[in-house]
């Protein structure tokens, strides 16, 4: 086995992290971690695909996703709620000086209460990495629920005054953005690697389950003409958080942060106990040899600064990327029905929105389900190209038929046009909650070394508030203004979302992480990524493993990760490469020619 040597230094191959094939661990590789690995045979039997422990933990973490779903889908409705309207509404002036006829809300104060809670989600995205590194995930979770509860304390006080509950849905995005970091995180950490990928799915499972949750509780609640209208619903998230905030902390802390900080026995402990096997079991020690490898690799070169994350090797491209995804996520389109659905519905003549608001929102639930199936069955590219296309032409026929065939000035009279448009906002959620709503952030999981991944996660992420709050704040202006041809700017952006993911994103799907950065590293042609097939995990040198110089720009032709270009990505038969006229083999890039990363 040939090791590498980069910049004068001997890399040693790591294995993959997400690989449980024993083939590839045979005894004689396995390195001499006196501090993993305990005297005495590991024991070889096979170990369940989903332990009871495992299962209860993700259905627990994921009410951080609950959480966040039910925060977005209770606004839309307390927003046409009478008592709402008249405590915190402005008043609509009657003609000719009349005394006024009603409540409404402006452009700016309907958008400011809906919207404040991405801004607080923003900056809670941005502190809750950093604080979890110092303190623990399991510790944060629960600060951080407490936060969200401190925000619907000052909501719920709220009497007469708009920008109160603006302020306390301000503070509840706090702990909102926070969990959207740390529930993933701790969720990737812990769970065992078979089930890796459906656990961080179901995050997004459980936001549209919170969304349909919220739905059916505005409904049963509207009638009332009292406070409880509002009220109810926005006590009812102490419930969640609560489960959330004490019920983490009968749970271990993430195997890979006890590590880290020198618990190893508890490390071991805990992965022993989310696969259901005894601490001496293979595939515990295979999991807690390639924590030591992967911290070892992380340290190569000391400190990395946070620029790295966009001069290190085809970092820039990967950072940008994740960017980008994560904005057209929110540019599709899927929270201008979820903010505003009861207003828009009430806009089409529906005699109650609450009820299509409940439908919305249980098409969102159930299809999601569709999309755990996906994400690990169709591929990352297929799904997010075909579901782009499909919720363009859903939103080319909805802003359509809002804007050409429903009667603005009596809705009522066009109830085909009505009927229409519901349909098609159904068509276009089927399409979102089984493709861009989870695949979007498995690929923002995959796309990024470890050495630069939280840091990466945590831009894409607020990319993701950022537009949350921009759409969440300006749609009221847009539709006063074009109406539903709002529908068209939408259409657009799930077209660009295809034609981004066709040019850009390398398709993931049973690719481990290693090879997966080896792919961006290479340039490995987006629309050939699929037939791409890699070398030997021995013979992978991915970002992790370079020992870059300060800035991370010290970095040579793409060969050097250790896989040959052009037949390679066809056919994975040739052993060589040609960059420039010099010959280049697997693991030896010393007359591989200086150039950009």
């Amino acid at each position: 086995m040939k090791v590498p040597k980069l910049f004068g230094h001997t890399v040693s191959p790591t294995s993959d992290s997400s690989d449980t094939n024993e083939e590839k661990y045979p005894t004689h590789q396995q390195p001499a971690l006196d501090d993993v690995e305990k005297d005495g045979g590991l024991d070889d039997s096979k170990y369940p695909y989903l332990s009871i422990r495992s299962f209860f933990m993700g259905i627990l973490v994921s009410m951080g996703g609950f959480i966040f779903g039910y925060d977005t889908g209770q606004i839309s409705g307390f927003l046409v709620m009478p008592d709402f309207l008249e405590r915190f509404g402005q008043r609509t002036p009657g003609s000719s000086g009349t005394a006024h006829t009603g409540h409404h809300f402006s452009n700016v104060r309907s958008g400011l209460i809906v919207a404040l809670l991405s801004i607080g989600t923003l900056f809670g995205c941005l502190l809750g990495a950093p604080i979890a590194d110092r303190y623990g995930r399991r510790l944060s979770i629960s600060f951080w629920c407490v936060i969200f509860s401190v925000g619907l304390i000052v909501q719920v006080a709220a009497t007469d005054k708009w920008y109160q509950v603006a302020v306390g849905r301000l503070v509840a995005g706090l702990g909102v953005g926070a969990l959207s970091i740390l529930v993933p995180m701790y969720q990737s950490e812990t769970a065992p690697r078979q089930i890796r990928g459906a656990l961080v799915s179901a995050y997004q499972l459980f936001i549209t389950l919170g969304i349909f949750v919220s739905n059916c509780i505005n409904f049963g609640t509207e009638k009332r003409h009292s406070p409880t209208s509002w009220r109810i619903p926005m006590g009812i998230g102490f419930i969640w958080a609560g489960i959330l905030g004490i019920g983490i902390l009968f749970f271990p802390e993430s195997p890979r942060y006890a590590f880290r900080n020198g618990r190893i026995d508890e490390a071991r402990k805990t992965m022993a106990g989310v696969y259901g096997v005894p601490e001496n079991h293979r595939q515990v020690h295979i999991e807690m040899r390639e924590i030591q490898e992967k911290l070892d690799t992380e340290q190569i070169g000391g400190e990395h600064k946070w620029y790295e994350i966009f001069t290190g090797p085809r970092m820039l491209y990967r950072t940008m990327l994740g960017i980008g995804l994560q904005a057209l996520q929110q540019l599709t389109g899927a929270n201008f029905f979820f903010y505003y659905g009861a207003t828009i519905f009430q806009a089409t003549g529906i005699n109650n929105s609450y009820v299509t608001q409940m439908i919305l929102g249980g098409v969102n639930f159930g299809t999601t389900f569709g999309g755990l199936y996906v994400v690990e069955h169709f591929g990352r590219r297929k799904s997010l190209i075909v579901g782009g296309l499909w919720m363009f032409m859903c939103f080319m026929v909805f802003a359509s038929v809002g804007h050409f065939s429903l009667d603005q000035n009596d809705p009522p009279s066009t109830p085909g046009a009505g009927t229409a448009m519901i349909v098609f906002a159904c068509l276009f959620i089927t399409g979102f909650a089984m493709t861009w709503g989870p695949i979007i952030w498995t690929i923002v999981g995959e796309l990024y070394p470890s050495r630069y991944r939280a840091k990466c996660m945590a831009i894409a992420t607020a990319s993701n508030w950022i537009w949350n709050f921009l759409i969440a704040f300006f749609t009221p202006f847009i539709t006063s203004a074009i109406d539903f041809r709002y529908g068209y700017v939408f259409a657009s952006c799930c077209f660009l979302g295809a034609v981004v993911v066709y040019f850009f994103v390398c398709e993931s799907q049973g690719r481990t992480l290693e090879e997966i950065d080896t792919m961006y590293l290479l340039h490995v042609p987006p629309w050939k990524s699929s037939k791409w097939i890699a070398p030997p995990p021995e013979e992978l040198v991915t970002v992790d493993r370079l020992n870059l110089e300060p800035g991370a720009r010290a970095i040579r032709k793409d060969t050097e990760a250790g896989a040959p270009t052009g037949e390679h990505f066809e056919a994975g038969q040739s052993s060589k490469a040609t960059a420039d006229g010099a010959e280049v083999t697997h693991g030896d890039v010393s007359n591989a020619p200086e150039v950009r990363a």
